[in-house]
């Protein structure tokens, strides 16, 4: 996919595309007959496997008529389906069952992509703390040189807030939840069509194993397991953003500090190479937050056991939300895995920048003992402990530590 108005969005590929919505809404069809087969509510006879070319526009203009791709898609696969099969497909499920439960299919395979680009972020930013452990530059509050500092306390500050993100979206993994909740998420088609409660939430369970989802109780109008999603998304955007500002900050002529590996160049002036990975990852850190906060007013406006435009306004939203965090993730990967590091430029900054030792000097006297050499407080402890988080992040996820 291409977008003018989003450059990058290529990177993203397939993922929270509208063809694996598509997809997805019929795995949720499919895996569900298959459940009512395999539990025996269907005949054995209905067992089939669903068409799967599907014409994602013509399923977007049938959308219009009721709100929701789910009726078209169904009215069409059982079009193409044979009986007994056709009078069995959907039963028991409801619009929002198929939607939900395929935006987490979908979200699943977002946040895999996810994983695997913050794996390499994680392995080549620990290796540049260690590679620039000792290296001298100026840290700086409100725009201003206020500290020495090293470079590596600038990247573990970089590589902590990527770890906290991820942490985040590292518990949802296992968490994803299937929707099925029937018509008001009480399962009443579901006991009906099973004969009892517990026979409905076998079938419920069975079913999100075949997934690969997690069983979990009816969410209708609860929105929490997307707005976690949501907030988790935005969060990694977040840590990225920060990277992306410190970078383009720190590439300034003036300033020097750092270089993207591949800067973009002006169309009118050749001299320049614009730091355009890290100008797209603060787009989308700007724009990440906004669409989290969407979710969470889409949640707060739910009404009933089903809502009436929060729901519908989720969809796209988490969508955009998802296709970007992974375009931003791409970005990240580039613009990490090739950063320039200029010690030099950081150490004379940190020359030029005057006194820095005003408030190290203040504090000796008043505890009546001489400054010491440095006056880098707990830095070489804050990097040992990212550094140390770093290499169990990677270890839990069979990767290669580098630290």
């Amino acid at each position: 996919m291409t977008d003018l108005f989003w450059p990058g969005d290529h990177l993203a590929g397939d993922a929270m595309s509208e063809a694996a919505f598509l997809r997805a809404m019929i795995a949720v069809e499919q895996a569900w007959l298959d459940g009512l087969v395999e539990a025996g509510v269907a005949p054995a006879e209905a067992e089939f496997t669903l068409d799967t070319a599907v014409d994602v526009e013509r399923i977007a203009l049938l959308a219009d008529a009721d709100g929701s791709p789910v009726s078209g898609l169904v009215n069409l696969l059982r079009e193409r389906t044979p009986e007994p099969t056709s009078r069995w497909l959907h039963r028991g499920l409801t619009s929002q069952d198929v939607v939900d439960t395929a935006l987490m299919l979908c979200l699943r395979d977002v946040l895999t992509r996810l994983s695997e680009e913050i794996a390499t972020q994680i392995q080549v930013l620990a290796a540049l703390i260690v590679t620039h452990r000792d290296a001298p530059m100026p840290a700086r509050t409100l725009t201003q040189a206020a500290l020495p500092s090293t470079v590596a306390a600038k990247v573990a500050a970089w590589l902590s807030g990527l770890l906290d993100a991820t942490d985040a979206m590292v518990a949802l993994r296992t968490r994803l939840p299937v929707q099925f909740g029937g018509a008001v998420g009480t399962l009443a088609a579901v006991v009906e069509l099973t004969g009892s409660a517990d026979n409905a939430l076998h079938l419920t369970e069975h079913v999100a194993r075949r997934l690969r989802l997690a069983a979990a109780p009816p969410w209708q109008t609860t929105r929490a397991p997307l707005t976690r999603i949501g907030d988790a998304l935005a969060g990694l955007c977040d840590a990225w953003g920060h990277l992306a500002a410190d970078v383009a900050t720190g590439s300034r002529t003036e300033i020097g500090e750092f270089a993207e590996g591949s800067g973009g160049g002006s169309s009118t002036m050749p001299h320049k190479s614009n730091p355009v990975r890290s100008v797209l990852i603060r787009r989308a850190a700007l724009t990440a937050g906004p669409l989290a906060g969407t979710l969470h007013t889409a949640a707060a406006l739910s009404v009933d056991e089903r809502a009436d435009g929060a729901w519908h306004a989720e969809w796209a939203t988490i969508a955009t939300l998802a296709r970007r965090t992974v375009v931003a993730a791409a970005h990240a990967t580039d613009l990490i895995t090739g950063l320039r590091v200029h010690p030099d430029r950081a150490a004379a900054n940190l020359a030029a920048a005057g006194d820095l030792r005003a408030e190290q000097r203040t504090m000796a006297t008043l505890a009546g003992r001489q400054p010491d050499s440095t006056y880098l407080g707990i830095t070489d402890r804050l990097v040992e402990a990212t550094l140390d988080r770093a290499a169990r992040h990677l270890a839990a996820h069979r990767l290669k530590d580098v630290s």
